[in-house]
This record gives structure tokens, sequence and C-alpha cells, in this order.
């Protein structure tokens, strides 16, 4: 009868330690950091940054990303997402460190380190969504599909890019090589590591086409007359957003509330106005040795 009663009394020692875990769990997991305050929120973040704000992006992107050249020739980094980036750090009180690295390898690097930010143009997709969290858009943007502009009179629609003897180019883990599947499926679909590689190749012969970021390519034909935007491409993502690491609901919160501050006080239409003139000039686009 004893064994009987201790056997009961452990197993119900036991269920008593998984409910009181499992709601423990639960309150972990619906922490409303909308509630917080802008301090808890820093307070929060600091657990995990060390106080410093790291920002990946890939400086190959112009007017989002890019190197603006002084006319001692000192390269700076530049361009709207990077204009907002110091943003979000100023309103955080927080130094801002950017890490430039090439574009597809900014996914994987917040997905593992909790500790940085992506901001590179990112349009948010199903696909990211299932390995990394998003701020709220902070910029709506169009794609285009580009060519030579001695080239422009044989692409007059999008089914006409759809052809075996062309090559269109795209910028890899971008969503323009799921455009370019879906548009030109019939074409060598070429995938490129940065938006210069692109514009390069393009210029030299070596592809008729790609699919860009309209912004992206306005910017390039300010300097490449030659490019063409031969055609709207329709798209159904609402705009751009920065990837941040899965749980880290603080550093969602706190940026999604800075880009509505950049978007209400006007200075997110200001760092997109100054980075197209910026761009208009001397720039490098690309990783620095």
């Amino acid at each position: 009868m004893k064994k009987i009663t201790v056997i009961l009394l452990i197993a119900v020692l036991c269920m008593a330690s998984v409910f009181a875990g499992g709601s423990s769990e639960k309150a972990v997991e619906t922490k409303d950091y909308s509630t917080m305050s802008l301090s808890a929120l820093k307070a929060e973040i600091s657990k995990t940054t060390g106080g410093t704000l790291t920002v990946l992006t890939s400086p190959d992107y112009a007017p989002y990303e890019f190197y603006s050249v002084s006319k001692t020739g000192v390269p700076t980094l530049a361009g709207f997402d990077i204009a907002l980036a110091k943003y979000i750090a100023n309103y955080l009180d927080m130094p801002v460190e950017f890490i430039p690295m090439d574009f597809d390898g900014i996914l994987m690097e917040v997905q593992t380190k909790k500790t940085a930010i992506g901001i590179s143009g990112f349009s948010p997709t199903e696909e990211r969504a299932e390995v990394v969290d998003f701020s709220k858009i902070y910029y709506a943007g169009d794609q285009a599909f580009i060519c030579l502009a001695s080239n422009a009179s044989k692409f007059k629609s999008l089914e006409d890019t759809n052809n075996a003897k062309y090559t269109i180019a795209a910028q890899t883990g971008s969503i323009q090589v799921g455009l370019a599947q879906q548009y030109s499926p019939k074409a060598d679909i070429l995938q490129l590591t940065k938006a210069t590689d692109i514009i390069a190749e393009l210029i030299a012969g070596k592809i008729d086409g790609a699919y860009i970021e309209t912004a992206v390519a306005e910017s390039y034909k300010k300097n490449y007359p030659q490019i063409e935007l031969a055609l709207s491409v329709p798209f159904d993502a609402e705009g751009n957003v920065v990837l941040i690491a899965k749980g880290n609901g603080a550093m969602v919160e706190a940026v999604n509330r800075a880009i509505d501050a950049a978007i209400a006080d006007g200075s997110m239409g200001k760092f997109v106005e100054e980075a197209g003139i910026l761009a208009s000039g001397e720039i490098i686009e690309g990783l620095l040795n």
C-alpha cells in the first residue's frame, strides 16, 4: 500500500512539474513587446547585441546601398538603406557597425547570429519567413526587366523574354531569380552574385537582359545611358523589409517603431532622395578589398 501511495505521489509531482513548465513557456511565448517602453526594449536588445547594432548589407545595389566616392577619392557607405540603419541605431541610442558582404549570405548570417540585422533591399517572401522575421515595410519598390537600348525593340512584352535563345540574368538569392523563372522559364537563367556583375555582363553583350529592381535600374541608367528599362514586371510583394533573427521580438518591435518615426518625420523620403543624388555621382558597387 505504501508503495502504491509513493508511486501515485511521484506521478502527481511529475504532472505538476510538467504543467508548471508549460505555463512558464507560455508566458515567454506571449511576451508583449508592444507594451514595453523604449528604454525597456533597449535593455532587452542589449542582452544579445552587447550594446552595438550590427548591420549586414551588400553594397552593390544603388541607390539602396553602395559606396559614394568623395572628391578626394575616399569611398563611404551610402544609400537609403544605410541611412535608415543609422536612423534606427540613433533611435535606439546605439552605435552602429556595418558589415558588407555578398547578398546571398546575409539571410543565413541573420538566421544564425541574433546580434545582427540585415538590410539590403529585401522583399518579404514565404521562403525567407521560414528562417527569419521581418520588420514592417519601409519602402515600396517596383521591378523591371532591363536590356541594352539597342535591343529594346526585341522585348515588347514579358512573353518576348521567354525564349531559349536568350540569356537572362538575376542576382543570386534575390526575388528577381523567381521572377526570371516565372516569366522567362525557357531562357538560360544566369544567377550572378552582384548587381554590378549583371550590369557589366549586359553592357559587354554577354547577356540579353536582366530582372532588377526599378529604383536600382534607374540609378544604373544615370551612369550607363545605353541601358534601357524595357518592361515593368508585375510582383505582388509589398515592398522592402529589414531581416531580423527569429525570436528576437524586442528587436522587431524597436525597428518597427524606428521605421514609423522615420516615415512620420519625413526622414525616409529624404533618405531616398539623397541616395538618388549620390548614386548619380562617382560610386563603387561591390565589396572593397
